[in-house]
């Protein structure tokens, strides 16, 4: 009689250690969270040399004046303008005027060829400003490791600590980027889940995330996977 075969049961969102989102805070299972800011980007190449230089400063002069870590993450992505084409051949079918219709049907292939021969990378740039678990005071559980799985803290302590801390230099990043002329924006409960989706399924288009701002329930979308319960 052949042995009964114990199907392996796991999630994506086991395999990030994320534990949930909330106050915009993503929380790992080691007790540590994270705040990401959405950077602009200048067209570095656009500057004059003089003013190429006087970036480099400027932005030294940011790294510089940090009194704590930060992550930057540079995402490069394919240009995806399958919508844009669409919408120009939509276009090109309810115009009346031939001459228009035929600039168009011209454009539409130019811009078809130009995406496909030069691959057109879409950047984007964001930087993290982590909180360790150390920072949450004097625990057995972080300093020598828990046996048990789970959080150091309730969520509750977690969230209030890591809130106390990340607020003052998410501010102070953001005023120092803002005088170098990046604008640095918090991104949400909902586009830090559809960022990490993005992470994990290149692919395909991150769904509609809701983040329950009101209960301390896990309600991360699973980036794959069955949810956690």
């Amino acid at each position: 009689m052949s042995e009964q075969i114990t199907p392996i049961r796991s999630t994506t969102q086991r395999f990030t250690e994320i534990v949930d989102i909330q106050n915009d805070i993503v929380l790992f299972s080691d007790g540590s969270s994270a705040a990401i800011l959405t950077v602009s980007a200048v067209n570095f190449s656009l500057l004059s040399q003089q003013e190429q230089e006087a970036m480099i400063y400027a932005y030294a002069g940011v790294l510089n004046s940090l009194s704590f870590p930060i992550q930057l993450i540079i995402r490069s992505q394919h240009k995806d303008i399958r919508a844009y084409l669409k919408l120009l051949e939509d276009q090109e079918a309810v115009q009346k005027n031939p001459k228009l219709q035929k600039s168009i049907h011209g454009y539409r292939n130019f811009i078809a060829a130009t995406v496909k021969e030069k691959e057109v990378l879409d950047k984007k740039f964001y930087l993290v400003i982590p909180f360790s678990a150390l920072e949450l005071g004097v625990s057995p559980s972080v300093f020598f490791g828990n046996k048990k799985k789970g959080l150091p803290y309730k969520k509750s302590h977690i969230y209030e600590r890591a809130l106390a801390i990340l607020t003052p230099k998410i501010d102070n990043l953001t005023r120092l980027l803002a005088k170098v002329g990046l604008r640095a924006k918090q991104l949400n409960g909902e586009q830090i889940a559809q960022l990490y989706f993005s992470f994990y399924n290149p692919d395909i288009s991150p769904p509609l995330i809701q983040i329950n701002k009101n209960t301390e329930e896990n309600t991360i979308l699973n980036m794959g996977g069955t949810k956690n319960t």
